[in-house]
């Protein structure tokens, strides 16, 4: 839910919660940071008035929820970044995009460095003109990357090549294959993960596999190499996904007890310890986009474009072997 009216009635569970907690339990789709929006903005009324965020339930309060949150129009900013365009036509362009980079800000952000320095911002500075079909924030953007992942990324310039690759991906017609490096090795060389993903209640920028009903993810993985040195056990994965949910890798793999290096949010060490020497970190997922197949919005053509590792990855690869 995000708009429109709700109610609710404390019950026991929630005596004693802040009013934000509690929405934020009752609402699972919905960011903490928007429930607070919601309250700052005298759209939630406890026993028919407003309150604060922090307010005490004490239980047996009736709240409803009577609008939805109202927040200026953010547009994208065209920012002078060198971008990596491996190829480019009148109705698309596929890049290289660095680890470290958003794909586009967040609905949250605003007029200033949250609104900077993302792929969308340079994309608009080297093409002028993008699709619009995912609005002004988001021109051009018909499937995403997380900010520490590497690789290629499809950008349509059009409204109708935006449609037809938007269906390709539905459709699960484009083949995504991505390469990583993960703790301890996997009990099988090949397998296919299928667990749902869905937000995680308690961590919101989480996403986790351990809540009924959530959004149904198909990853697919090959063992590459199994490498083991001073540092411990590593498995260097292929993957391909037939969906593409919000860290569905970094989740999928973290449900098999094998954290991405460099990921700490799904429980990857910020160190790695040897057996000697000193410890040895990645301040990135080691996740990159490798491969993309998919056919031309327009001709029909088939397309298929690749990108090794990143040279960051490809030393580190080095150093633990």
């Amino acid at each position: 839910m995000t708009s429109g009216n709700a109610s609710f009635v404390v019950g026991e569970e929630g005596a004693g919660r802040r009013l934000d907690q509690f929405l934020v339990s009752q609402l699972p789709d919905i960011s903490r940071a928007r429930v607070q929006e919601l309250i700052a903005q005298k759209k939630v009324l406890v026993d028919g008035a407003s309150a604060k965020a922090s307010l005490r339930l004490r239980g047996n309060e009736n709240i409803e929820i009577v609008g939805a949150a109202e927040r200026p129009p953010l547009k994208a900013i065209a920012e002078d970044i060198p971008l990596d365009v491996v190829y480019e036509d009148d109705d698309l362009a596929v890049v290289n995009k660095p680890a470290g980079m958003m794909v586009h800000a967040g609905a949250g952000a605003s007029e200033d460095e949250r609104n900077r320095g993302t792929l969308v911002n340079a994309l608009l500075h080297r093409f002028r003109q993008l699709s619009g079909v995912s609005g002004e924030l988001r021109p051009g953007i018909v499937h995403r990357l997380d900010k520490d992942t590497s690789g290629l990324i499809v950008v349509a310039k059009n409204d109708v090549a935006h449609r037809k690759l938007g269906e390709g991906f539905s459709g699960r017609r484009v083949k995504k294959t991505y390469i990583a490096l993960v703790h301890g090795w996997l009990k099988k060389d090949r397998g296919t993960i299928s667990s749902s993903i869905s937000r995680d209640a308690v961590r919101r920028i989480r996403m986790t596999t351990r809540r009924s009903g959530g959004r149904d993810a198909v990853t697919h993985y090959e063992v590459q190499r199994r490498m083991e040195g001073a540092y411990g056990k590593f498995s260097l994965l292929k993957l391909m996904i037939e969906t593409g949910r919000t860290h569905q890798i970094r989740v999928h793999l973290a449900s098999l007890g094998h954290s991405v290096v460099g990921d700490r949010l799904y429980g990857a060490p910020a160190e790695i310890r040897g057996k000697v020497g000193s410890p040895i970190s990645l301040d990135r997922n080691f996740l990159h986009s490798a491969e993309l197949q998919f056919s031309h919005p327009r001709t029909g053509e088939d397309l298929n474009f690749s990108r090794p590792l990143p040279e960051q990855l490809a030393k580190f690869l080095q150093l633990i072997a």
